[in-house]
């Protein structure tokens, strides 16, 4: 076989490749590294896809001290006469507040090793503030860091035994070393690591086997050009695949360039060239399995846009970009603006995407990879995929909606589009799309999620073009006394003696007739009644608040009880739930609501609301339902402890149910209010949506959905007046209703109003250039009477 052939198949099997095929690879790529670089690329893309990350981070430089003795260094030095060996707790918090004001997620600590086994100045400074070791006082300076700023730390102490690592674990979300090299030759005198006792590469990889051992997200990497040869580097590269294999802990490799510096013994040692280095990130890229990420510093890159090259040769991650403190070793690069460094990833067809100081599959498996307590600050800051939520907006809020995902929606921020994104969007409307498809459909970003927008609405048009419905109705919440324990809510209460949040109330069948002749009196079309499963209800409960409406007003649409008041209410009368609904509807039930869906995977329900209906028996009793010619709407409660793949379930859930019954009469997204509900408040989810996530959810919605249920609603309440703009250009065409009054949303911290004139809705149609329509429940025109009445 010829050379060019044995280098094409190397590379083919490179991430299988044993110790001496993997130098004779690395020694391939170094002579002719275009090859291995479109290979790598290709690999990256197949892994990460459009995405290239990096994490908005602030420096800590702990200690500048260190027992080392590299021959590039110029972060480490010895005591000064006056200056402190570290930095005081006052000034740590200084610098991490900075930080957390200019949006970062991540304190990074760097600083030496274990400078007091070297430094008498270390010992005593270190005595004084009452620590014994300098990982000690890290440890306390990261609980300081993330107790009072929230910030997240990534701690970079240089080698650790596996107990140092498990104490900085209950602190930090990640942990890292470079492991530089794994060649002992660098040892010798005069070489880079001379002199040098914590770069022994046993020590390092030593270190690399604790943090795995303790199940730590660990970021390591080479250092390039430091006397190491092309086959020594392959050597690294198999090290750290090694280690990754058997713990599955490293969740990246950064690849970086030597740079000589004046003062230290390499400052005359040649720098790598930029082939080298790309040489070297495809090398890596291609060595190390595929979900380990492939980092190189964009600072340390030569002039201009120079590192932008490194995206050809495979890389997916920028690391630790610092709006405010520069890289401290490196100090003479300064780090490229993060709109310089979003332009250049998007000239090469990418989206630069923020990441928290733990990559996303760490992020989403927090049960296994952090700590107790730091899980719920991860939560609280990732997105539905694990990256870092860059918003300040959540459903329910006041916040502005966030440029950026608009930009993204309008097209502004261009990337490549996956092929398999473009072949499932491409299926849309033509035929149903597998749940893995769907679930594919909810990663867009870029370009990917204008597009998706764009399909989404051009659907919309097709089926109910330019008109926007609305109804005209009436909440009404018979009782917030509730007997289950769903950990989303914030609404329901218990019994009095054990009352959290606020008064309970229950409204006699006298006043809900009341208030539905007043709705009726304001041109309302529906009353729309839900409540809490009050302890001492009955189906007979339900039976009398429909006959009290009916009675007080006949020509009153009833639209009422959820699947599980349903359910609870023909149990209590020793019924089946075909029996029930029918005595409902003879009563004058008219449509049922589809909430109590929340998400319709057992796995998730099991955390949210654990002794709620299953989603079997959520599904049975819609089947029923419409089965008896009672409609209902269709709705999903998202942005909690869920992902993509449950979205997806859901929607095939609903899509089932619909092509054998065609009783849903639209798909109603409620994203998850997060600020009054227990499980947030006990840590235990995120804070709801992104804003992104919630415009995908209405798009895709109306693509799975497509020729099943024609009506896709945005909730006013949730998504407030600029977000419902959005939402009805990427395929909603329902404002759901007026209200009146609106409790369940605004009882979680919502904060728009209780109620939305029909002239003030109507106004948002007009102003986005589509026709606003009222409309009845089951989407028929009102009587003119009705829409005379309505008007002001």
């Amino acid at each position: 076989m010829g050379a060019k052939g044995r280098y094409g198949e190397l590379i083919v099997e490179a991430g299988g490749l044993g110790r001496e095929e993997a130098r004779e690879l690395a020694g391939l790529v170094a002579a002719d590294p275009l090859p291995a670089m479109e290979a790598a690329a290709e690999t990256r893309d197949r892994a990460f896809g459009v995405r290239v990350s990096y994490s908005r981070k602030v420096f800590i430089p702990l200690t500048r001290l260190c027992r080392d003795n590299c021959g590039y260094c110029t972060f480490a030095r010895p005591p000064r006469e006056g200056e402190r060996a570290y930095l005081s707790p006052e000034e740590v918090l200084e610098i991490a507040r900075a930080g957390a004001e200019a949006g970062c997620k991540e304190a990074l600590f760097t600083l030496g090793d274990k400078p007091e086994k070297r430094y008498p100045e270390a010992r005593r400074e270190l005595e004084e503030m009452g620590f014994g070791t300098t990982v000690e006082y890290l440890a306390h300076c990261c609980r300081l860091v993330l107790e009072e700023t929230g910030l997240l730390p990534h701690a970079n102490p240089g080698v650790l035994s596996e107990g140092e690592v498990r104490a900085l674990r209950e602190v930090s979300v990640s942990q890292g070393i470079m492991l530089e090299t794994v060649s002992e030759r660098l040892l010798g005198r005069g070489m880079a690591h001379w002199a040098s006792p914590d770069k022994v590469p046993a020590r390092r990889l030593a270190t690399l086997e604790a943090a795995g051992a303790a199940s730590v997200p660990f970021t390591t990497g080479i250092l390039i050009g430091i006397g190491e040869t092309v086959e020594e580097r392959a050597d690294a590269l198999m090290a750290i695949r090694e280690a990754h294999e058997r713990w599955g802990h490293i969740q990246e490799c950064i690849v970086q360039n030597f740079r000589a510096k004046p003062g230290t013994r390499m400052e005359r040692s040649p720098e790598p060239s930029e082939e080298e280095m790309l040489a070297t990130i495809a090398l890596a890229r291609l060595l190390l399995p595929p979900e380990v990420a492939v980092q190189a510093p964009p600072n340390l890159a030569g002039e201009g846009r120079a590192y932008a090259r490194y995206l050809d040769a495979g890389i997916n991650d920028w690391g630790g970009v610092s709006p405010v403190t520069p890289d401290h070793v490196n100090p003479e690069r300064p780090w490229p603006h993060l709109d310089e460094l979003e332009r250049a990833t998007q000239e090469r067809g990418y989206v630069l995407v923020e990441r928290l100081a733990l990559y996303p599959r760490y992020a989403l498996d927090a049960q296994r990879w952090l700590d107790e307590g730091l899980r719920p600050r991860v939560l609280a800051a990732q997105d539905a995929e694990g990256f870092a939520r860059e918003e300040g907006w959540a459903p329910g809020t006041t916040e502005k909606i966030p440029e950026k995902t608009v930009r993204e929606i309008r097209g502004l921020r261009p990337s490549r589009v996956r092929p398999e994104f473009a072949r499932a969007l491409s299926a849309a409307g033509e035929r149903d799309l597998g749940e893995a498809e769907i679930a594919l459909l909810f990663t867009a970003r870029g370009t990917e999620l204008h597009e998706l927008c764009r399909v989404a609405d051009e659907l919309r048009r097709e089926v109910n073009g330019e008109a926007v419905t609305y109804v005209v109705n009436r909440n009404i919440n018979y009782t917030n006394m509730c007997y289950f324990r769903c950990r989303f809510c914030a609404f329901s209460k218990g019994p009095r003696s054990l009352n959290l949040r606020g008064e309970p109330y229950l409204l006699d069948e006298a006043e809900v007739a009341r208030r539905a002749r007043e709705a009726w009196e304001r041109g309302a079309t529906e009353v729309c009644m839900q409540g809490g499963i009050h302890g001492r209800f009955t189906g007979e409960n339900y039976l009398r608040y429909l006959r009290a409406v009916k009675e007080a007003v006949p020509g009153m649409h009833v639209h009422a009880f959820s699947p599980l008041e349903v359910r609870q209410g023909a149990q209590t009368l020793g019924l089946t739930v075909e029996e029930f609904l029918r005595e409902l509807k003879e009563a004058g039930l008219g449509t049922l609501p589809g909430t109590a869906a929340e998400i319709l995977d057992d796995g998730i329900r099991a955390i949210i609301c654990p002794d709620k209906l299953s989603t079997g028996e959520w599904a049975g009793v819609m089947r029923a339902a419409h089965s008896l010619g009672l409609r209902s709407t269709a709705t999903v409660m998202y942005g909690h402890v869920e992902a993509p793949a449950h979205w997806a379930r859901h929607l095939t859930v609903l899509r089932g149910i619909q092509a054998e019954t065609g009783g849903f009469t639209e798909f109603v997204p409620l994203p998850f209010v997060h600020m009054g509900a227990p499980l947030f408040l006990q840590g235990r989810s995120r804070r709801g949506p992104t804003f992104a996530e919630a415009v995908k959810m209405h798009a895709v919605g109306r693509i799975a959905l497509h020729g099943y249920i024609d009506n896709v609603q945005v909730s006013w309440v949730k998504m407030g007046e600029e977000g419902v703009k959005v939402c009805l250009q990427a395929g909603c065409n329902d404002l759901g209703g007026t209200l009146m009054d609106e409790n369940i949303s605004r009882a979680a911290g919502a904060s728009h109003g209780q109620e939305m004139l029909p002239e003030e809705l109507e106004r948002i149609v007009r102003e986005i250039g589509r026709t606003p329509r009222q409309r009845t429940t089951l989407y028929g025109t009102p009587e003119d009477g009705r829409l005379a009445r309505s008007a002001g």
